[in-house]
């Protein structure tokens, strides 16, 4: 098994990654925000909803991570634009998430109060979907709204298990956590996680500094099920790292910062995002991706409403409008991450553009079977389990 190098050129956008909690929920005045099932956090189903306004003012509002989106050079958004052409709805459209956990703090308090979240539609990393969907601050979709999303959502996707039959969620986008590496100053293949712990790597190895970034990839190392790792899993794999830590095999634990470490030589390999591996590659043809022989972890970013939403349906008709295979394949060859559409894998091949066909052939954005058959999704670690493992994962990153 081989890695992935890429080609494609710069798309110009280092785009902001999901990140770890890191108690970060604690500091930003949450404190038991976090729990599932607490009183002053949990919302009741009937508590959720709020007269949909959607008829009468043919507007919404979706907030989104920065540069996430098609844009064309005068500055606007086709495929945002074309929605409102097509149905007249009105999108307010603002890149106001950079982080989870912040907007976690921004928003938290708003949804828990019952009052106008001021967005119908927002996208946040499915770890922290997971936090939403259990403490009840968002709504159940009408899937009578979504024929495309309920026809062309990628069946890898549709069920996870923080959201089982994406009643609540639906991905925008998706990647991989795997492993990149600069193969020519290293002198070899790297083809499984074991290998970051090879002698010649000691101090050139840099690890993700969030628990829920990290864990999946190491567990994985030591055979678990992601879907079903028990507490006794993780400990296994922290175990490891710790011992890795002490020898001063990994030079740091990172958050997206990881990139300039390998793209200055820093670092020979690390932990990695699918997405920034593009770019990665792009700049430096020696540096490879690889889904590790034992696997990667599958992951996404997800549209949600949120509670008290005044413009439900809208927002609806807008998440069905990117499972359009013609919009989706617009939105891939944009972002460049894995498209949850896999129709629109045709639609680029048989665009007549170079570079779009290009890109259907890419196994980063399409993945193939085989890569496919190595992915897998990880349960959210639960309430319960997270004090214990933040205790112990911050003592070994020294977050």
């Amino acid at each position: 098994m081989s890695s992935t190098t890429l080609t494609r050129r710069p798309v110009g956008r280092r785009r902001p990654t999901r990140r770890s909690v890191l108690g970060t929920a604690g500091l930003l005045g949450l404190g038991s925000l976090t729990g599932c099932g607490i009183p002053s956090a949990y919302v009741a189903e009937d508590r959720r909803s709020a007269p949909d306004r959607s008829e009468r003012e043919q507007r919404l509002a979706f907030s989104n991570w920065t540069q996430y989106i098609d844009t064309d050079d005068e500055g606007g958004r086709p495929t945002l634009d074309a929605f409102t052409e097509r149905t007249g709805i009105q999108v307010t459209y603002t890149e106001d998430i950079n982080d989870n956990d912040e907007f976690f703090g921004k928003i938290g308090p708003v949804l828990t109060q019952g009052t106008d979240p001021g967005r119908d539609l927002m996208v946040v990393s499915d770890w922290m979907a997971g936090r939403y969907v259990s403490l009840g601050w968002v709504q159940t979709m009408d899937r009578a709204n979504l024929p495309n999303v309920t026809a062309q959502l990628d069946p890898q996707l549709a069920d996870p298990a923080f959201d089982p039959g994406r009643r609540r969620s639906v991905p925008w986008q998706s990647g991989i956590t795997g492993i990149a590496y600069n193969r020519k100053e290293l002198g070899r293949e790297i083809r499984s996680t074991a290998d970051l712990w090879a002698p010649d790597l000691k101090g050139r190895v840099t690890l993700f500094a969030g628990l829920d970034e990290a864990l999946g990839l190491l567990m994985l190392a030591h055979g678990a099920d992601l879907a079903a790792f028990t507490e006794d899993d993780a400990h296994r794999a922290m175990d490891l790292v710790q011992r890795m830590v002490d020898a001063r095999h990994v030079r740091r634990f990172t958050g997206n910062d990881y990139t300039s470490d390998l793209a200055s030589g820093a670092a020979l390999a690390c932990q990695a995002y699918s997405g920034d591996a593009v770019q990665l590659t792009a700049e430096n043809p020696d540096i490879a991706f690889v889904v590790p022989e034992e696997g990667g972890e599958l992951w996404a970013e997800s549209l949600l409403i949120p509670n008290r939403a005044g413009h439900k349906r809208n927002a609806e008709l807008l998440i069905d409008h990117y499972y359009q295979p013609e919009v989706a394949a617009e939105l891939a060859a944009a972002v460049q991450y894995i498209c949850p559409v896999p129709a629109a894998r045709e639609v680029l091949a048989a665009s007549g553009d170079k570079e779009k066909a290009e890109l259907a052939e890419h196994p980063l954005v399409f993945p193939t079977e085989e890569m496919r058959a190595r992915l897998h999704t990880m349960r959210d670690v639960t309430s319960a389990e997270r004090p214990g493992l933040h205790k112990v994962w911050g003592r070994i990153t020294g977050v």
